[in-house]
């Protein structure tokens, strides 16, 4: 006995008709049970296959994606096999495979948070495989890493062939259903399983594609909106535009109080890294929230902030900078205001904390990032281009364009202009005087790289006679005197840097605190005087008569 099963709408039209009108009603959440029943006679009564009746289940589904709490109940109670269902799914996908719409990708992250199926499920049925998105995403490194060797060699490619190469990110992601499927949970809110696809792939592999990041965003957005409103709005009369909730009951909570940063906030934004800097609202939104968390901690006299071992939000924040705004801020060209509001977290923090944020944001977070590599590449093509204009008469509008790139990038340009210091000492005067349109945190950083360059240079303090200081650590003495006095900059970290230095047994470094006494107070020790200087210092008449 072989039972007749119509697979096809040509076979049993008037069947397949039936159950689509039925399926397209406008049925309360309720009439579940009685939806299942009309399915199951009209498959009775035309002999219509099963899996044929499961595939139109799911297809008007995802026409109709509003209505999940009728749909989701009828699929579990239709098919109690996840492993059917995914079959009919994979076969959806693989025939969608060059263009995949996004409406079967959001039915997809719809049952995978419902836990209809599961992700280790369906996730073989997608394409690409993860070794390929892995090699795609080492491959982007290694291109990064070609850039910046070649930023000295002239292009010979076409214009048309630079273009090809720009749209073939976009070219990746349209063709990439893990991709879609990624954004897909993060617009319904499905976090949980969203964070179990990051864990498969390379940190940032994902967070790079710009629909994945700004998704991502805008459930962080929701996600912060009620403490916002709360404790960061800056006046009553300016609310701003406010952030509609996510839907989804299975979504995460929202933040209730200052405190749900290091549960709910901080594991999103370490996912998100430098691509926060797709949504600088957030942005401004994170740092206020910083802000308000730092008015919670004790200070000291100097207003910094003393570390407290039994409250994390103190050490949540130090991440925070570390790993998303510091990163954005790379990309945020020629943005001061964010760089202003970036150092008003900064400042309560002692010297150790930001020399270490700063260390990590020049030297070691671009290696573990292609796009930050390149802005890195591009930025000191571009420091050596002004460097190369720097003049007592070129002195404003060279200012003001080393002003505009340390917005962004602080660390980089300071070491390639600290090198050319210590090259040519007749730079001095004119660079000290191009750094008066710097920002508090370029001033910051500038302090920072001064130390590092004193600390991490391998030659030798002496000259080849033995007798007389090389003529790098003058040019650079002699620049920190002249920085120091004219500009606000914090010297605790140079003077312990000097102080250590003493410790070891090493006290050439002196002549960088020479430099910086005489120059900020105004006094010099002239070894030997002419006549006219010492008639000087006798003083006038007037003087000699009292």
């Amino acid at each position: 006995y072989k039972q007749r099963k119509f697979n096809l709408f040509r076979e049993e039209s008037e069947g397949y008709s039936k159950l689509i009108v039925e399926l397209n009603q406008e049925r309360p959440a309720s009439e579940v049970f009685n939806t299942l029943e009309i399915v199951k006679s009209l498959i009775g009564y035309f002999n219509l296959d099963p899996n044929r009746v499961l595939d139109i289940v799911l297809e008007t589904f995802e026409n109709r994606l509003q209505d999940e709490e009728l749909f989701i109940p009828l699929i579990k109670s239709y098919m109690c096999d996840p492993q059917v269902l995914c079959e009919v799914l994979g076969f959806k996908y693989r025939s969608t495979v060059d263009s995949t719409p996004f409406s079967l990708q959001k039915l997809t992250a719809l049952v995978l948070q419902h836990k209809v199926i599961q992700l280790d499920d369906i996730l073989p049925w997608l394409v690409p495989d993860d070794k390929v998105i892995i090699k795609e995403h080492e491959q982007a490194m290694r291109l990064a890493k070609e850039y910046v060797k070649k930023m000295s060699i002239i292009s010979t490619k076409d214009r048309e062939e630079q273009a090809e190469e720009k749209e073939a990110p976009q070219d990746k992601y349209s063709t990439n259903q893990k991709f879609g499927l990624c954004q897909a949970l993060l617009e319904v809110g499905a976090w949980e399983v969203a964070q179990n696809l990051f864990n498969r792939l390379p940190d940032h592999c994902l967070t790079d594609q710009r629909p994945i990041a700004l998704a991502l965003c805008q459930m962080i957005q929701a996600l912060i909106e009620p403490v916002y409103r709360e404790q960061c709005i800056i006046s009553p009369k300016l609310p701003g535009r406010k952030v509609p909730p996510l839907k989804s009951q299975l979504a995460p909570k929202p933040m209730t109080d200052i405190n749900d940063i290091h549960d709910q906030l901080l594991p999103m934004l370490i996912i998100l890294g430098p691509n926060l800097h797709h949504d600088p609202i957030l942005m401004y939104k994170i740092m206020r929230l910083c802000q308000t968390a730092i008015k919670q901690f004790p200070m000291n006299s100097n207003k910094q902030l003393v570390a407290d071992k039994n409250n994390t939000i103190y050490y949540d924040i130090l991440t925070i900078l570390d790993c998303a705004l510091l990163p954005s801020l790379s990309f945020m060209d020629c943005n001061c205001c964010i760089a202003e509001e970036i150092w008003n977290i900064l400042k309560h923090y002692p010297y150790q904390n930001r020399y270490c944020l700063y260390a990590r944001w020049k030297n070691d977070t671009p290696m573990q990032h292609a796009a930050l590599l390149r802005k890195r590449a591009d930025a000191q093509k571009k420091i050596k281009a002004v460097m190369k204009r720097v003049s007592k008469e070129t002195i404003k509008p060279v200012g003001r364009t080393i002003g505009k790139l340390t917005h962004s990038s602080p660390g980089v340009l300071f070491d390639y202009i600290l090198i050319q210091i210590q090259l040519y000492e007749n730079l001095i005067g004119p660079v000290v005087d191009s750094l008066k349109y710097l920002t508090n945190i370029s001033y910051d950083v500038l302090g920072y790289c001064l130390v590092e360059a004193l600390a991490g240079a391998d030659r030798d303090r002496l000259k080849h006679d033995g007798n007389s200081i090389s003529q790098w650590l003058q040019s650079l003495a002699s620049f920190c005197g002249a920085i120091f006095k004219k500009y606000n900059i914090e010297l605790t970290g140079l003077l312990q840097y000097v102080a250590n230095q003493l410790k070891a047994q090493k006290s050439l470094d002196l002549l960088i605190l020479k430099e910086i006494v005489q120059k900020m107070a105004g006094v010099e020790a002239a070894e030997e005087m002419t006549a006219d200087q010492l008639e000087a210092m006798a003083g006038g008449d007037l003087l000699k008569t009292e």
